[in-house]
């Protein structure tokens, strides 16, 4: 088995699942896409299989997408290592390669990179605010507290990673034992892990799954290879050409593009674009009426906001 790709989601993150799978299939990737989920299955999952342990999905040829129902109490987020864990234990054990990529995510070049890419090491993108000394207050902290728990630091590292992406060989599978032996060690720090954020940024561990992900850089010995905030196109003026990464509260499904421009004078993001470019083929994630009104609001909030930035 070659490479297998997984996801998390709960609610109408399901547009964003659809417009990944999109993504991927329209730049080349053929094979399955496991992804667990709370509560109900997509509205767009039709004629599908019911399997032991999961639902099958297939949408185009040699395209399959697996349900996994979850009943953890976690904060999705924070359940990433355990399920990539899980995958790779039962139910894809010949897996060469996996990656996980969040919901709110769509990719933009050759699937192939993905997988050229690991072949150097844990695949990781820099975060939108990626400077972090080694020497940093907040890392510093994470030195003493993985030292106090028997995970001696290895490496310095300078640039802060987004949770959004991680993608491994079955050879670097230690670095997501180390991720979720992190996780489990904060959530015996702070009573659990059902939040995605604790405190505030000056907390040892704020940002629960993310920070982890990046003390798991300083104690793991798996080989990184990281990229800078144009893997996620988070750069100012854009130029990303690996990945788009829709972060925030507010997601490119339930955003009022018009509203959101006039009352704050907020244009649509260039990761809302790259959405709205996978939401038809393989899997139609809206009516044609509805998806022609969305995307006339997307396109009219556009244009305004570049005559309102003009002016």
């Amino acid at each position: 088995m070659g490479s297998v790709i997984c996801t998390l989601f709960e609610g109408d993150y399901h547009f964003g699942v659809g417009a990944l799978a999109n993504s991927l299939y329209a730049h080349g990737f053929r094979g399955t896409i496991y992804a667990g989920y709370r509560g109900s299955l997509p509205p767009w999952v039709i004629h599908a299989r019911k399997f032991d342990g999961f639902i099958e999905f297939c949408p185009a040829e040699q395209l399959a997408l697996r349900f996994i129902q979850l009943e953890t109490q976690m904060h999705l987020t924070n359940y990433k290592p355990n399920f990539m864990l899980a995958l790779w234990e039962k139910y894809c054990q010949e897996a060469n390669a996996l990656f996980y990529f969040d919901p709110d995510i769509v990719i933009k070049c050759r699937w192939t990179f993905f997988e050229e890419w690991v072949h150097a090491g844990v695949a990781l993108c820099a975060d939108i605010n990626p400077s972090m000394p080694p020497n940093h207050p907040i890392r510093y902290a994470w030195k003493k507290f993985a030292t106090r728990k028997g995970m001696p630091i290895k490496r310095e590292v300078n640039t802060y990673y987004n949770g959004g992406f991680v993608g491994c060989l079955s050879e670097s599978k230690q670095f997501v034992c180390d991720w979720k032996r992190i996780l489990e060690m904060i959530a015996d720090e702070l009573g659990g892990l059902k939040t995605m954020h604790v405190g505030d940024g000056t907390s040892l561990f704020h940002t629960t799954e993310q920070d982890a992900l990046n003390l798991t850089c300083m104690v793991t010995p798996c080989e990184l290879s990281p990229v800078g905030q144009d893997g996620m196109d988070f750069q100012q003026g854009g130029g990303g050409y690996i990945m788009a990464h829709a972060v925030g509260s507010a997601k490119p499904w339930n955003k009022a593009f018009l509203r959101m421009l006039l009352l704050r004078g907020s244009r649509p993001s260039r990761a809302d674009k790259d959405y709205f470019k996978h939401v038809k083929v393989p899997i139609q994630l809206y009516a044609t009426a509805d998806l022609g009104l969305r995307t006339l609001k997307l396109n009219l909030a556009g244009a305004l906001g570049r005559f309102i930035r003009a002016a």
